[in-house]
């Protein structure tokens, strides 16, 4: 039990931060181009990873958006809450010169939702196995409405310590669980090592609620994975109809569909890309 929290906060709370996979090193600065590519009228594309991860779970999609032309950057989500994680994304975004494609990997489609809000460099949203919520709404109420993650049984809480006030509860994914969980269309042996590295998730701090959402502003794109342990698809399926998404959905695809599919995803972003420039 994690003390403080009521049953469906402590039931639930891991669902909404759950987040891309993780390998080791991450993209934190705008990578160059790939030689002999014209990037003249190409967006960069921004892709932001969600909890028990970091941004390398984005590597196999960044290679291939590299090779593609496009310049890309993957920064590090602080996962500390909805508001501060969304406010240090768009502070990355107003780095960035020229347009810009922001794509969400689940907790990370929160972020861009309301990061990418009245940013006039934005033009495509795209998610892949995301949370999209609209405004006042959590992941934490998207879950609730649909049930069914196996996310559940699998969270370990782990207090950690907040100067001057009480405690907050980090949510990891138990380690013995974490392949039949997160991400079991991928090797055993890869993912025992993405378990050892995965960032928690601050429970309580992401649980706010989201703000007028871009996607009501923005045209989007959703990659839904159907076999998703984390969020179930019937979540994927309201949230892409809702924001009038463009959706591809990959038939036996874990949570972490940009690493076991990466190809599908940079398709998916590529039509964004066309559609929009």
């Amino acid at each position: 039990m994690i003390p403080g929290h009521p049953p469906r906060r402590r039931v639930l709370g891991g669902l909404f931060a759950a987040g891309g996979a993780l390998t080791l090193g991450a993209a934190a600065t705008p990578a160059p181009a790939a030689a002999g590519k014209d990037t003249g009228t190409r967006p960069t594309v921004v892709l932001v990873h969600g909890v028990f991860a970091d941004a390398s779970g984005w590597n196999a999609v960044t290679a291939r958006l590299l090779r593609a032309g496009f310049p890309v950057i993957a920064p590090a989500n602080p996962l500390r809450d909805l508001a501060g994680d969304a406010a240090y994304v768009r502070s990355v975004l107003d780095t960035i010169p020229g347009p810009l494609i922001l794509v969400g990997h689940s907790y990370g489609g929160e972020v861009i939702t309301n990061a990418a809000r009245g940013h006039a460099g934005v033009k495509a949203l795209v998610y892949v196995a995301a949370f999209a919520p609209d405004e006042g709404e959590s992941a934490l109420d998207l879950a609730a409405k649909f049930p069914g993650s196996r996310l559940e049984s699998a969270l370990v809480p782990r207090p950690y310590p907040i100067p001057g006030a009480e405690p907050g509860v980090d949510g990891y994914i138990d380690p013995a669980k974490f392949h039949d969980v997160f991400a079991q269309d991928l090797p055993r042996a890869q993912t025992d090592v993405m378990a050892t590295a995965q960032r928690p998730g601050s429970i309580g701090g992401l649980g706010g609620p989201s703000g007028v959402p871009a996607w009501k502003s923005l045209p989007s794109w959703y990659v839904v994975a159907s076999a998703d342990r984390v969020i179930p698809p019937a979540v994927q399926r309201f949230m892409a109809e809702r924001a009038k998404s463009t959706v591809v959905e990959v038939k036996n695809a874990s949570h972490v569909v940009m690493m076991s599919r990466p190809d599908v995803v940079v398709r998916h972003i590529e039509a964004a890309h066309r559609a929009t420039r």
